[in-house]
């Protein structure tokens, strides 16, 4: 007896899902709500949970396949297997001997294709350009999986071939293998992504406007309350707060920088949702803080935390992600100094951090040095006009400089 699995719900308005891995072989024990395959949505990744507990049975569909919610996409048969079949030896040799007649330098990729951990399409993609045998990397991602970062941090830490090993092939059989190309097939969130940042060049007319800011005070306040405040909140004290508060008081004298445009209309927004772009193992995703301006230093921090170690782990959800009235995004965190940020549609504005640097600047006639970083408002001209755009900037980077402001609302 078989029981069929099927395409869940995905959220509102998402009819089909790319089928982006399986985490179970057919043969292998399943317990009742394991997860046993990953979708890929337009926006996050939902895995798949088994509806009983027994053995997998047959794919109705491969790898990298589109379906629709509710279609059957593989079964679960009755038994209680233990573990996946083994390969016959004759089997097992058969599908070695071609990697080793080739040449010891593709074991690593071979692992990785062979391996039986659960590897995300990024993660492997990862694994063999780098060539990195995934059983030996140790993951902290959900349930052990491995992370594009736990795969990065094992490759800076391995150690280089020993001098006396033999060589892998000949210098012409390097050269060849140097100039091999891979295709890779875009996820869906990476296709999402790319439509809709095209999107937003093509329909919005976008502009950037600078500024720059003194951190100072801030990382004066910083170094004074963060032992306090995470004490008595226990969650960091970040810069996110500041910007995030910054912008809801910047927001209420200019708020069409948190309004849309619908049709021929504009729509205001009497409350600040602000999207927070993260990095996520299959790229950069946004999920949303809601109600930021009614919310505290350390109800921000902690939201914004959340998302971080949800995105890492891969389990943000649809909730999580939809909406957004505004977007900040935070480039400095790689060492950006300074970019021209992309509004993510319908929002009408994004505001880009950037990396914090000592400049000489130059204050009341002396030149001193301080701690300054790049502010840059992305926006829709169609409906914010440059003198909002740069009095929005302005009333932001005064909050920063003199934090007191965001205290006292003004």
């Amino acid at each position: 007896m078989s029981t069929e699995v099927k395409v869940p719900v995905l959220g509102e308005s998402i009819t089909e899902a790319t089928l982006g891995q399986w985490l179970k072989k057919p043969g292998e024990a399943v317990a009742i709500d394991e997860p046993i395959a990953s979708l890929e949505t337009d926006k996050v990744a939902v895995e798949v949970p088994s509806p009983v507990a027994g053995i997998m049975g047959a794919y109705a569909v491969e790898e990298g396949a589109t379906v629709n919610v509710g279609a059957v996409i593989g079964s679960i048969d009755a038994g209680t297997g233990a573990s996946s079949p083994a390969a016959t030896p004759v089997a097992a040799a058969a599908a070695v001997a071609p990697a080793v007649a080739t040449t010891a330098a593709l074991a690593p990729a071979a692992e990785a294709e062979n391996s039986d951990l659960p590897l995300s399409p990024a993660v492997r993609r990862l694994v063999l350009e780098l060539g990195i045998d995934p059983s030996k990397i140790k993951g902290t991602g959900k349930d052990g999986r491995l992370t594009k970062e736990d795969v990065v941090a094992a490759a800076k830490g391995a150690p280089a071939p020993s001098a006396d090993a033999p060589a892998a092939a000949t210098p012409t059989t390097q050269a060849t293998a140097a100039r091999q190309e891979e295709r890779v097939k875009m996820t869906r969130l990476r296709q999402t992504i790319a439509k809709r940042l095209k999107s937003a060049q093509d329909t919005a007319a976008l502009l950037t406007t600078f500024n720059d800011v003194d951190m100072s005070a801030v990382i004066e306040a910083r170094a004074t309350y963060k032992d306090l405040f995470e004490k008595k909140h226990g969650v960091r004290l970040g810069f996110m707060g500041f910007f995030t508060k910054a912008v809801a008081l910047a927001a209420r004298d200019v708020p069409a920088v948190n309004a849309k445009i619908e049709g021929d209309e504009i729509v205001y927004h009497n409350y600040l949702d602000v999207s927070v772009a993260v990095s996520a193992p299959n790229g950069l995703v946004v999920p949303v803080v809601r109600n930021a301006d009614a919310m505290s230093f350390a109800q921000i921090e902690k939201a914004i935390g959340d998302f971080g170690a949800k995105a890492k782990a891969g389990t943000l959800t649809m909730d999580d992600m939809s909406g957004g009235t505004f977007t900040i995004s935070n480039g400095g965190v790689f060492g950006s100094l300074m970019s021209t940020p992309i509004i993510n549609p319908p929002q009408s504005a994004v505001l880009g951090l950037h990396r914090i640097e000592d400049r000489a600047v130059v204050r009341d006639g002396q030149v001193v040095v301080r701690p300054m970083m790049y502010l840059a408002l992305s926006y829709d001209h169609r409906l914010i006009d440059g003198r909002e755009a740069v009095t929005f900037l302005k009333i932001v980077k005064e909050a920063i400089e003199d934090p007191t402001r965001l205290l006292i609302d003004l």
